[in-house]
């Protein structure tokens, strides 16, 4: 056994942790540099929660990872644990056996994930195998349990997590990305079965898969991470740490209702955001970034909130309500600006934004490269290029092709890691011209004059600052707009007279024009 517990869990160059690949951008590997910040963040609230004592000294916390890829949460706890222990458990095999017997725990998300988790955590895949450090748990999947479960399909999709009959339903023998933590009606029947004992535990922390497809059109996939997050709350854990991708706080696929919970949640303590694509995982593209959250059960107030970008805090931690918006704001430096422009009492542009569709052509819609031939032809306006189409195939919205229009693009964003224009530049469609769904149409006139000043504001930084509060993606549908207020179309409006209008000051606007271009710059904002 002595050979066994001669072992550093950490600083190993190279940690092999950090050189294997992801096994998509749906399931992605933690880089222990990542999880360190969240246990650390962890072990900061407790010891603040516990009069200054140690979480990494306690021997009778459990900690369960619900949702394990590498096993690196798992690894780098009972590395914590093994130094934190010393003098409670002096002896080197008793303080690793206690540990990984009554201490470290998780579920893993499939059988290759589970070997992989155990040969971070047990230096070997198998826990009774001879160069196994946990050896002495007495089971060869340790406390590192994976069972394959099945989906329940009702209707062609599962009813735990949404995902596609016709797409995941392909036998024995094949992964089927169903995951046990969220695959059962009974919690406790899940941790009996795993774990030979239901047990409480104290701490929850995971990285959960993101999404699964849904059968939806083209590579559709429904969000599954916050399914994870609300199974373990159920747990009733004194801590919950988990991350998950961004886009929760202001948008996603069927997140309304997860989102409306966390903002009222007053026992989600503290919040650390990467927004930044590419800084919190390196190499992997999540759109809207990612970030981490600590949840304590028995805590009660407003959200500690903090921005991490290019690996330092862009200001001081911010202790904010969360609910006082219906989306969650991601800059704490926005809240004074966003206050500012709310105060003035104006109806919102996004109830004048037309939905998708506004003229019921699809996308891929084309018309004829000319008019000629056709009996009453109008312009469309459409993904690729203008082209032709008669009057009468307009089935929605008629009214407007008589009118002078502005179109915004219905999707607007690059690859790169920082957006700073987050909306198209206006067009001003006169008279006769419809567009398809590439298109929505944010405003139509009787004169081109009204036209033009609305296009004059949606140019505006100030107006686009408004909208990238709300914009996660790519997709600029008509809820972006919602923070603009609707202003009077009798003039042209620039950034200067705007900062005025609200009452903006010298950091708001310094803020503003840091972070989003003019669209006629191509340089650093």
């Amino acid at each position: 056994m002595s050979d066994k517990a001669r072992f550093n869990l950490r600083n190993r160059n190279p940690d092999v942790l950090t050189c294997i690949a992801n096994l998509s951008n749906d399931e992605v590997f933690t880089p222990p540099e990542y999880a360190n910040q969240m246990l650390d963040t962890l072990g900061e609230t407790w010891s603040q929660s516990h009069g200054g004592d140690s979480l990494w000294e306690n021997p009778e916390v459990r900690f369960l990872d619900p949702c394990t890829k590498s096993g690196v949460f798992l690894r780098e706890i009972t590395s914590r644990l093994n130094t934190g222990l010393t003098k409670i458990i002096p002896e080197k095999n008793a303080r690793i056996a206690h540990i990984l017997n009554k201490q470290v725990f998780g579920i893993a998300i499939t059988h290759l994930t589970s070997l992989l988790s155990r040969r971070s955590v047990y230096c070997s895949k198998d826990a009774l195998s001879v160069h196994s450090i946990g050896s002495s748990i007495g089971r060869e999947q340790g406390n590192i349990w994976f069972e394959r479960v099945v989906h329940t399909w009702e209707k062609g999709r599962c009813i735990f997590c949404g995902a596609s009959q016709s797409t995941l339903d392909r036998g024995e023998g094949t992964e089927t990305y169903a995951y046990n933590f969220i695959h059962n009606q009974n919690l406790n029947t899940l941790l009996t079965s795993a774990f030979s004992t239901n047990m409480q535990f104290d701490v929850v922390i995971g990285n959960p898969p993101y999404q699964i497809e849904d059968g939806g059109y083209g590579a559709s996939a429904a969000p599954i991470y916050h399914l994870f997050v609300e199974k373990a709350i159920q747990l009733d854990p004194r801590f919950a740490v988990f991350v998950t991708p961004s886009r929760w706080m202001t948008g996603g696929k069927g997140l309304d209702r997860f989102r409306d919970k966390m903002l009222n949640d007053r026992r989600l303590k503290k919040i650390v955001d990467f927004p930044k694509l590419y800084e919190g995982f390196p190499g992997v593209k999540i759109r809207g970034g990612i970030s981490y959250f600590l949840w304590e059960r028995d805590y009660n107030g407003p959200c500690e909130y903090q921005t991490i970008w290019n690996g330092a805090p862009t200001g001081p931690a911010v202790q904010r309500d969360l609910d006082t918006f219906d989306v969650l704001v991601r800059r704490n430096e926005a809240i004074p600006i966003l206050e500012k422009v709310k105060a003035m009492g104006e109806p919102t542009l996004s109830e004048r934004i037309s939905s998708r569709k506004p003229f019921g052509l699809s996308t891929n819609f084309h018309g004829k490269p000319t008019r000629e031939g056709l009996k009453d032809p109008i312009l469309l306006y459409g993904s690729q290029r203008k082209s032709w189409i008669e009057r009468d195939l307009i089935s929605v919205n008629q009214n407007l092709i008589s009118k002078w229009k502005v179109l915004m693009t219905a999707v607007q964003g690059t690859s790169a890691a920082v957006e700073t224009k987050f909306l198209s530049r206006p067009i001003v469609a006169p008279p006769d011209t419809a567009c398809s769904e590439t298109y929505l149409v944010a405003g139509s006139f009787e004169t081109e004059e009204e036209a033009n000043n609305l296009a004059s504001y949606l140019e505006t930084r100030f107006l686009r600052f408004l909208v990238s509060l709300r914009k996660a993606a790519q997709h600029a549908t008509r809820d972006v707009y919602a923070f603009v207020p609707e202003i009077p179309l009798s003039q042209s409006w620039n950034d200067e007279i705007l900062y005025i209008r609200y009452g903006l000051d010298e950091a708001d606007i310094r803020f503003i024009e840091s972070q989003v271009k003019a669209h006629n710059d191509t340089g650093t904002p």
